[in-house]
């Protein structure tokens, strides 16, 4: 099964294939509204050969119909199976990742590379997603073991974890501005026979 899930943060998008062991950062600053018109028309044919010589050089300025919407900045590798999830640090130029590896790693971006910082080990099953705290130096993951896990994003142990028997978990969330997160699941057909 292929999931693709795209996410946009402040021009940066981030798109997750759940059946390759990578996550790709992409900058997608280059789109624009489907409604909007150019900026800059190009007239001339001298000026058009001219920009097609430009981005002939320059893979980074499109590709050969001048298209720069979205390119990949960085490449997350270093799960052993499929990245489930990706999110943004509020603050600080981090990531956080969850795989089917059972493993939550953090990564470090800067201009021009990203690279793993650390792990943190705990899952039992898939880890599903995970998020950073929006005001402490916390960590949530959910996973399919059925547990909601809370982590210390500077020393990267497990702070505390909330086991649900009867629940697996695919997908957490964050209030922007109150204390509060979200753990869903998806519905178990069982309860229904």
């Amino acid at each position: 099964m292929l999931l693709l899930l795209s996410i946009k943060l402040l021009g940066i998008s981030i798109q997750i294939f759940a059946v390759f062991v990578n996550a790709r950062v992409w900058d997608c600053s280059g789109l624009r509204k489907k409604h909007s018109a150019p900026q800059n028309t190009v007239s001339s044919f001298e000026e058009q050969m001219l920009q097609r010589s430009i981005q002939h050089n320059n893979p980074q300025a499109g590709d050969i119909f001048g298209n720069t919407d979205a390119t990949v900045k960085y490449v997350l590798e270093g799960h052993d199976r499929g990245v489930n999830w990706v999110s943004f640090h509020p603050t600080l130029p981090l990531l956080v990742s969850a795989g089917d590896d059972r493993l939550i790693k953090i990564w470090r971006m800067s201009e021009t590379k990203a690279w793993e910082v650390d792990t943190c080990r705990g899952h039992f099953n898939n880890a599903s997603a995970a998020l950073f705290h929006k005001s402490q130096d916390l960590i949530l993951s959910v996973g399919e073991d059925k547990t909601i896990r809370v982590w210390d994003s500077n020393k990267r142990t497990a702070v505390q974890s909330f086991r649900r028997e009867n629940d697996r978990f695919w997908i957490i969330a964050a209030h922007p501005t109150i204390n509060l997160f979200a753990a869903g699941n998806p519905l178990d057909p069982s309860w229904l026979t």
